[in-house]
């Protein structure tokens, strides 16, 4: 089964406006309801996914991301700051991330499959920072997010998140 991909991108970051575009994607053996439930607790991405740390939620109550929610953490070395820009409950959720020489947008798609989830995530990214880490380390992003995907998929096939 192919997927088309129903990333909203703003005009800034669309694929053909950014220097760095990775796309990954897994069907997942997973209920969309766990699966959704795991990506919005970022405060428990550490636990699962390595590339991942200190993450803090600012500007927000409540454990889980939602739309305007702005968190910092730490990814590939470098803290960062994001705020989610699309929240489409069980379907979609997109956020930016800003640090110095790096202007990111990271987005998540989730379809129902006939295994359980069909998962999309795609980034782009602008900044110096971004393309040394292309011409370095070329398929560095794309490993690590598919160990996110990978991780997402083990924590959804235990059931929900804790309740915090």
């Amino acid at each position: 089964m192919i997927h088309s991909s129903k990333t909203q991108w703003p005009e800034r970051y669309k694929p053909d406006n950014c220097p760095i575009h990775v796309r990954n994607e897994l069907d997942m053996a997973a209920s969309p309801e766990n699966i959704w439930a795991w990506l919005i607790r970022a405060t428990l991405w550490p636990d699962w996914y390595s590339n991942s740390a200190n993450v803090h939620i600012i500007q927000q109550a409540g454990p889980d991301l939602k739309e305007g929610t702005k968190f910092h953490w730490k990814t590939f070395g470098i803290t960062i700051t994001s705020t989610v820009r699309e929240f489409v409950p069980g379907q979609r959720i997109a956020w930016d991330a800003q640090a110095f020489g790096l202007d990111v947008y990271h987005a998540w798609v989730l379809q129902p499959s006939s295994i359980g989830c069909h998962v999309l995530t795609e980034e782009t990214q602008h900044g110096f920072i971004a393309r040394l880490g292309a011409l370095f380390m070329p398929n560095r992003m794309y490993k690590f997010h598919q160990l996110w995907l990978e991780g997402l998929e083990r924590q959804a096939q235990k059931g929900l998140p804790p309740t915090t």
